[in-house]
């Protein structure tokens, strides 16, 4: 799925996909959000890599290409991920189901970790009575 960019509406696009079995939906015009992640997505990559960067050739462009998304799904922070790179907001989904499959690991891991050092516990307040 795609916008009506010309990248993407070009007969060499539309051949491609014809000639790869591959079914190819166009959103509806003025309705940016049927495919808000990819538009984001393909925005992002337009301005910082394609509309940026020279391509020699085709090896080049795959290396170049390479080089821009392994920072950017694992290096950049993204604010739809609470400013977690990819990679971390995996991991943290990773450890919460982790931790919600094993309920012992959940009652282990709730209990709250020792003061650090220094700090001094305070006095308990007792009712005067």
């Amino acid at each position: 799925m795609s916008d009506h960019g010309t990248e993407f509406t070009c007969n060499a696009m539309l051949a491609w996909c014809k000639d790869a079995a591959i079914d190819w939906h166009f959103i509806a015009p003025g309705k940016p959000m049927q495919n808000g992640f990819v538009e984001s997505f393909n925005g992002r990559m337009r301005d910082e890599l394609l509309n940026e960067t020279l391509f020699f050739d085709l090896d080049d462009a795959r290396t170049k290409i390479a080089v821009w998304v392994a920072d950017y799904n694992l290096q950049r922070p993204h604010s739809s991920l609470k400013y977690l790179t990819p990679a971390a907001y995996a991991a943290h989904l990773t450890a919460t189901d982790d931790r919600l499959r094993n309920p012992d690991q959940l009652r282990r891991s709730s209990v709250a970790p020792p003061a650090p050092l220094g700090v001094q516990n305070p006095e308990t307040l007792t009712a005067a009575g």
